[in-house]
């Protein structure tokens, strides 16, 4: 079971459907959510969020994140859960132009996220800000729009995407299959 920890997004129905094609699900509201409480969770996608960490008290967030530190089960942030994964381990956040559309992303190192997709794939950007690639991260994927569209820890099954492929068709989908097989290896 994958859970979908779900920051506010209106994209999150999305993410579980095509999730729960290939595994089961459970969908928890981020300040509800209790690590301690999913035991038997294989993995964890965080949500995008309708705020801007630039325009808010972050704290609450970071805090609620806290439990990344200690985490070894496998992790995958999507736009705002990719920017609060990267500011749990040190990333900086900036402002940047709108990008509300269709974007090439160019993956530039081998990363089992982009497994079975061509290295530039057209997906879907619904944000105005970006972060650093933290330390201990490595960096897997770029636009002409984004830096750091793709990350990947060194040594965590962690990964953070800033597009949404929730909503970015077939290739999307592959992305979030290949988190679930990512999932499914980690727990042999």
């Amino acid at each position: 079971m994958i859970v979908i920890i779900d920051c506010g997004s209106s994209k999150t129905p999305l993410i579980e459907s095509i999730v729960y094609e290939f595994m089961d699900t459970r969908v928890v509201p981020l300040f509800e959510f209790q690590r301690e409480q999913h035991s038997d969770a294989l993995g964890f996608v965080i949500s995008g969020a309708p705020i801007l960490i630039t325009e808010v008290d972050i704290e609450p967030y970071l805090k609620q994140f806290e439990w990344l530190k200690l985490e070894e089960k496998p992790v995958l942030g999507i736009c705002f859960g990719h920017q609060m994964l990267g500011l749990t381990f040190g990333a900086l956040s900036n402002r940047q132009r709108e990008d509300r559309d269709w974007q090439i992303i160019e993956v530039i190192v081998d990363c089992p996220l982009f497994e079975k997709l061509p290295v530039e794939i057209e997906l879907m950007e619904d944000h105005c800000e970006a972060i650093s690639i933290p330390k201990d991260f490595i960096h897997v994927a770029v636009s002409d729009a984004t830096v750091n569209e793709g990350m990947m820890h060194q040594n965590k099954p962690f990964y953070g995407i800033q597009f949404h492929p929730e909503v970015s068709g077939n290739h999307g989908a592959i992305i979030l299959e290949n988190f679930v097989h990512i999932c499914e290896q980690h727990s042999k």
